[in-house]
């Protein structure tokens, strides 16, 4: 029933919604899909589906938007919805989907032993499927790696030997709120408002994405960055000459800040069935396809990052802690408008 109803539901939200439309968007004329996907997650992700499509025959459907916008849109549509999974790239946002009740627990031997327990939520309502590490990458001509504070690299970038030398990203990503969240939960909200404001009395540039950063510090403009590992993977595929080397941040302390793509099958789903298929399908025999395009690293641990991750080597993680990141994502964002951070 859900299936008919689509573009009725699109129509009425359309006033809310961006992009509102049959989900793949083809014309709406084929064979309704198997499973409806909404996804935040726009990183090569088709090729994951199309390879699931064709081992087990099964047809996927994928919207794709902004986390917030489509958690606002299952909220909305309610038991319309045609959705039957959500896939989100930051832990937060699947512990506010939990909360907003739009996700339903899923009971599976299989997510069990693939996903660890400290990549899923407690009450498994949602999965990580793919992690992230937010760590420095810097010019290894102007920057001698002895020089980061391994203890807390994340507050060594607010010493005066980085004045004028640190591109960040702005406050609106989720990436910088989550690393923000996730520093006032391991050092607590005073400590982290001195790095913050650390960095922007180094006069730091801010900048809209982590490809500017990266192209920045490859081009000597910045020495040091706060970026998403893959993104550097990424333009190492193609740019392997790029003058840019990663530092995994805070060995000495408490490790890499991480975060994480997931999903969880939408409680209004009337096809729990296939929706848990293609959860366990990513992340198990579909996990190196579900990060292999984006260069993450695999929560399945018998799974193994493509080369040019493995290149970056192995480091210590900082837990991740998706309830913090939900709860104090205001405070984070209190915390940058407090100190002007934009």
């Amino acid at each position: 029933m859900k299936r008919v109803v689509l573009t009725a539901v699109c129509l009425g939200l359309a006033a809310a919604t961006a992009g509102c439309g049959a989900l793949d968007g083809s014309s709406g004329d084929e064979e309704p899909a198997d499973i409806q996907v909404y996804s935040a997650r726009h990183y090569d992700v088709e090729n994951a589906f199309a390879a699931f499509e064709e081992e087990t025959g099964l047809k996927v459907e994928f919207l794709f938007g902004e986390d917030a916008d489509l958690l606002k849109r299952l909220e909305a549509e309610g038991e319309q919805s045609p959705a039957d999974v959500y896939m989100t790239v930051d832990a937060g946002n699947l512990w506010a989907a939990q909360q907003a009740g739009v996700l339903q627990p899923v009971q599976s031997k299989m997510l069990d032993t693939a996903v660890p327990r400290g990549y899923r939520d407690r009450g498994d309502h949602w999965f990580g499927l793919a992690l992230r590490a937010r760590t420095v990458v810097y010019h290894p001509e102007n920057v001698d790696p002895a020089d980061f504070d391994t203890e807390n690299t994340y507050a060594g970038l607010a010493d005066t030997k980085w004045q004028g030398r640190l591109c960040m990203r702005d406050s609106t990503e989720a990436y910088t709120q989550s690393l923000v969240a996730a520093l006032i939960e391991t050092y607590g909200r005073e400590e982290t408002e001195q790095m913050v404001q650390g960095w922007l009395d180094n006069d730091v540039d801010i900048m809209s994405n982590d490809i500017l950063l990266l192209e920045a510090v490859d081009a000597g403009t910045c020495d040091v960055a706060l970026v998403n590992h893959y993104y550097l993977a990424r333009e190492l595929e193609e740019k392997p000459d790029m003058a840019v080397d990663i530092f995994w941040a805070s060995q000495d302390g408490e490790g890499v800040q991480m975060n994480l793509s997931g999903a969880g099958v939408v409680a209004t789903t009337d096809n729990e069935a296939d929706a848990q298929k293609l959860l366990e399908w990513l992340a198990t025999d579909g996990q190196g396809s579900f990060i292999g395009g984006n260069h993450e690293y695999p929560v399945n641990a018998d799974v193994r990052p493509d080369s040019i991750v493995a290149g970056f080597g192995r480091f210590d993680p900082m837990p991740i802690d998706a309830a913090a990141y939900g709860q104090r994502n205001a405070e984070a964002l209190a915390l940058l408008e407090e100190v002007g951070y934009e």
